[in-house]
């Protein structure tokens, strides 16, 4: 199977009543919120809340479209949402080494990959929605 030329995902800043971002440790990129790859017949907000759900046992409703953010080298447009978590527990998985809910200040500092935790800050902040970041 060909890889496909361009690549869309889907990521959430699930934000729960205490005002605490989950957050993922991938295995190659550290910590970074859960998101992914949009599968072949599947809507950009599926996606994000299944790859929400595989990547941290979170059930989760998106309650916002915040913007996009496009690599254009890299051929890659990845969406981005607010949500809240509606059910399940934090799970670990393949590709979640770590799981939990962080307090927004110490998340950010936690977000090692500049371009990601631009991507939170730019989702916590309604005056800069909807953006679209190219780079």
């Amino acid at each position: 199977m060909t890889p496909p030329k361009h690549i869309l995902s889907a990521a959430t800043i699930v934000l729960n009543d205490k005002q605490e971002i989950l957050l993922i440790k991938g295995p190659r990129r550290g910590w970074e919120m859960p998101g992914g790859q949009v599968e072949e017949g599947e809507s950009i907000k599926e996606a994000a809340i299944r790859e929400t759900k595989e990547e941290s046992g979170i059930d989760i409703e998106i309650t916002k479209f915040c913007g996009i953010s496009q690599n254009v080298s890299g051929s890659i447009c990845n969406t981005l949402f607010l949500g809240k978590p509606i059910g399940g527990k934090l799970t670990t998985s393949p590709e979640s080494l770590e799981v939990g809910f962080f307090p927004i200040q110490e998340a950010l500092e936690m977000v090692t990959w500049k371009n990601f935790r631009q991507r939170i800050e730019y989702c916590l902040n309604e005056e800069l929605q909807p953006f679209y970041i190219e780079g």
